[in-house]
């Protein structure tokens, strides 16, 4: 069996989505799983860059260090790459149905479908607000990042 793979996927690629990769690492890594873990985002604006250092705090306060991760935009590869490609909001959704290769077998959904009672929902974007948004997303996505762990281990039904 190969290893299971995950895209992460929000705007920009420097908050949502890098803390969502860090939260999956660290529940993956708590229960012994091993991933290939990524993450990207639909714009390119900032492409190369750390996460915001407010992602960067709050997952360091939850013993997650994302300090290394740079910012990348989603490629075509990608939907061939990543069995789950979990976008963090409806618009990053929308926008992935329309990038995705008509062949591509990666499984598409949106980061709190994988959270009991909030299947469609988005995850709020912390970029424009001040630091405590950040630590909502941390909650988030850590709970997202759970259910999806629970949905990769799982055997199939």
């Amino acid at each position: 069996m190969s290893t299971p793979s995950v895209l992460f996927v929000c705007l920009g690629n420097i908050c949502r989505s890098p803390l969502a990769e860090g939260a999956l690492r660290a529940v993956a890594a708590r229960a012994g799983v091993t991933i290939l873990i990524d993450s990207a985002g639909t714009g390119n604006w900032h492409v190369g860059d750390a996460p915001d250092p407010r992602a960067q705090a709050v997952a360091a306060r939850h013993g997650v260090d994302i300090s290394a991760l740079r910012a990348r935009q989603v490629r075509a590869e990608d939907f061939h790459r990543f069995d789950h490609i979990v976008a963090m909001d409806r618009d990053n959704l929308a926008e992935l149905r329309r990038l995705a290769p008509a062949d591509a077998p990666a499984r598409l959904s949106l980061m709190l479908d994988h959270v009991p009672g909030r299947k469609g929902k988005s995850v709020a974007d912390p970029y424009f607000g001040d630091a405590s948004g950040f630590g909502a997303t941390w909650e988030e996505v850590l709970a997202g990042a759970e259910g999806l762990l629970d949905r990769i281990t799982q055997p199939r039904r």
